[in-house]
């Protein structure tokens, strides 16, 4: 792994500036595809484009591509024709090449196709292209080795020796019958412990694991993770082999939705990076802060009502804050607990009903505990004041348990209806808390008034 330091970067750009291209060349030489993309996310959109046609190695070329961030690659994409994108993408793997083609203009994509050399690639292409990116369908990659079941030994290596010709690497070798309908999983030692078995269906491991193709990304990552794979066989619907998932598609399409997933609980509305316009970045933020100042706005015009109250009892406004904040986070605390099983799939929508009855009994018992030791706070503090200690502690009891039971609700009843329930961990559930937090306050306070008046 290569690390360029501030010098180096300089000292490539004087190259680049002196427009020394064998000096610039040599830069590159021997550099994995991944340190080369981050060497040209630190120079600009001229710099990268002269330092990227200096590469000869064509399948080199493409991997670097592939390795870009996605507005990086885009805004290399811009300066090339359909052709030439199309030579790239004959020497990519399907899975990758479906992946460019995605984020392309849809005017492009055609253009792009009819470019692709290789008509069976294209056509693989094309059959990938009607599945969802969010599925097995969308991740999977055609490239992979299937032999018959019926086959022998011999038969099968040279099979496998045919079709490897135009791999990069081989995971598995599957077994399919007369109808490409996977069958099972033939390991390498079978080949060499039984290399004279008359057919290879007597030695392949049977019922492999598999995933359906329209089966949604996040339970293929669920899957790889349970049975410590490195590659997974997808079949349709009638159980025939269609293509085959890869770990390292896996993980980035993992790491992907984790950012995805963090910056949308932290009320960011559309995806954005560090480096993004202040405009583009401004689009993103602004949603949930606008939703942040109604319900501020709303929280005022209950105090508002509240003000013979407050003026009667000042003491109640300094509890304001300690209100608003613990019905936030014991919110949050129960979404994200929630949202994390959904997504490392140890919780099931089955399990609706049990896991709200499992966070109401959590929230009394901590309900119990931060209303008796404010209780106690509150005595201590404001002796004689029977009124502000009862209505403290009881808000704060039922805010626990309203914003526990709540915050478990919401992501998994954004689950059930589809929707990503990482949003459940926002801001959503903070502005929400805060304002019926602050109206059971006010409530609680009117009551204990008259039960205990002045």
């Amino acid at each position: 792994m290569k690390e360029f330091s501030e010098e180096d970067i300089e000292r490539i750009q004087h190259l680049i500036d002196a427009g020394d291209e064998e000096q610039s060349r040599q830069e590159l030489v021997g550099l994995h595809p991944a340190d080369i993309a981050e060497l040209f996310q630190s120079l600009d959109l001229k710099e990268a484009e002269w330092m990227f046609h200096l590469i000869e190695d064509k399948e080199q070329k493409a991997d670097v591509l592939m390795e870009l961030d996605e507005e990086d690659r885009a805004r290399l994409l811009e300066g090339m024709d359909p052709e030439q994108i199309g030579h790239f993408i004959d020497l990519l793997d399907t899975d990758d090449a479906v992946d460019l083609i995605q984020e392309l203009d849809e005017e492009d994509r055609e253009e792009v196709i009819q470019n692709i050399e290789d008509m069976e690639q294209a056509g693989d292409i094309v059959d990938l292209l009607q599945y969802d990116e969010d599925t097995a369908g969308g991740l999977m990659g055609t490239e992979l080795i299937s032999v018959n079941e019926n086959l022998s030994m011999p038969e099968c290596l040279k099979e496998m020796r045919h079709q490897a010709e135009d791999l990069d690497d081989i995971y598995y070798v599957y077994v399919v019958d007369d109808d490409n309908r996977l069958k099972g999983v033939l390991p390498l030692k079978k080949m060499i412990t039984h290399p004279a078995v008359s057919k290879i269906k007597h030695v392949m491991e049977l019922d492999p694991v598999s995933v359906k193709a329209d089966t949604p990304i996040e339970e293929v990552a669920i899957d790889f993770e349970k049975y410590d794979l490195v590659a997974m066989p997808v079949v349709d619907s009638i159980g025939r082999l269609v293509g085959q998932i890869t770990v390292d598609d896996v993980m980035d399409q993992v790491r992907e939705h984790s950012e995805r997933d963090y910056q949308l609980a932290s009320g960011i509305s559309s995806d954005v990076d560090a480096d993004d316009s202040v405009f583009a970045q401004c689009k993103a933020r602004l949603p949930w802060l606008l939703i942040g100042i109604a319900g501020g706005i709303l929280s005022s015009l209950i105090l508002s009502g509240f003000e013979a109250q407050l003026a009667a009892v000042t003491a109640l406004a300094y509890f304001i804050p300690l209100i608003g904040g613990t019905g936030g986070n014991v919110g949050v605390q129960a979404s994200a607990i929630v949202v994390q099983g959904l997504a490392n799939g140890r919780l099931d929508l089955k399990e609706f009903w049990q896991q709200l009855w499992k966070e109401l009994r959590i929230s009394l018992l901590n309900g119990v505990v931060i209303s008796v030791a404010v209780f106690a706070y509150t005595l201590l503090t404001e002796p004689g004041n029977y009124a502000l200690t009862m209505a403290v502690a009881l808000s704060l009891f039922c805010i626990v348990v309203f914003s526990t039971v709540f915050g478990a609700l919401v992501p998994l009843t954004l689950e059930k209806l589809k929707i990503n329930p990482a949003l459940a961990t926002g801001p959503f559930i903070q502005i929400t808390n805060d304002v019926v937090g602050l109206m059971i306050y006010v409530g609680m306070a009117v009551w204990t008034l008259k039960v205990f008046p002045l």
